[in-house]
Formats: C-alpha cells, structure tokens, sequence
C-alpha cells in the first residue's frame, strides 16, 4: 500500500545493525524482497537491499514504550492518527524500488 496522505516514520537506525548491502549493480524491485529466504530480512531503498539483523531485547522494549506513549498522545489530545509497530511495510513512493519496514510509523 502507498501513502499519499501524511506518514510519520519512527525507525530506530542506533538499534538497528545492517549486516550487509545487496553486491549486485542492478536495481532491485520488492519480488526481490518478497524472494529472501526465512528469517532473513531486508529493506529495499532506491533499488538497493540492505539486510538487516533482527532486533535486539532491548530494541523492542524501546520500540513498544515509545509506540505506547505515542498512541496515549494522540488519544489525549483526540487525535486521528494511528500508530503501528514493526513489521508494518511501507512503500515510500508508487515504484517499486523503495520498501521499509519502520519500527513505528504513525498514519
């Protein structure tokens, strides 16, 4: 799904260990996302996949504490956004080039 209304996107990078970079000069596409092997994970920015370790202990109580005070926020103030946590994928424009999955993103 593509966004065109505003997105707000919580990705914590300091937690976040990229193991490696995709070695191929060709673009990549999400199929090729969609191709990896179990258990291993990616994001795909300007053609480009960079695999990423799984989350740490620590980087999900972060994830889910600040995905809490964010939610109890916007309900406070009677706002209309909602937030979702990882995994939530998110194609940042319509090609199929650039696919993330954003620790919080907040719609």
């Amino acid at each position: 799904m593509y966004f065109s209304e505003t997105l707000y996107i919580i990705h914590l990078r300091a937690e976040v260990n990229i193991i490696k970079t995709s070695k191929k000069e060709e673009s990549y596409t999400i199929d090729d996302i969609y191709a990896l092997p179990d258990g291993e994970r990616g994001e795909l920015i300007d053609g480009k996949i960079y695999y990423i370790a799984p989350p740490n202990t620590r980087h999900q109580r972060l994830v889910s504490d600040l995905s809490y005070q964010i939610k109890d926020y916007i309900k406070q103030n009677k706002g209309e956004c909602e937030v979702f946590p990882a995994p939530f994928a998110v194609f940042l424009n319509e090609n199929n080039e650039n696919y993330v999955e954003p620790d919080i993103s907040v719609i």
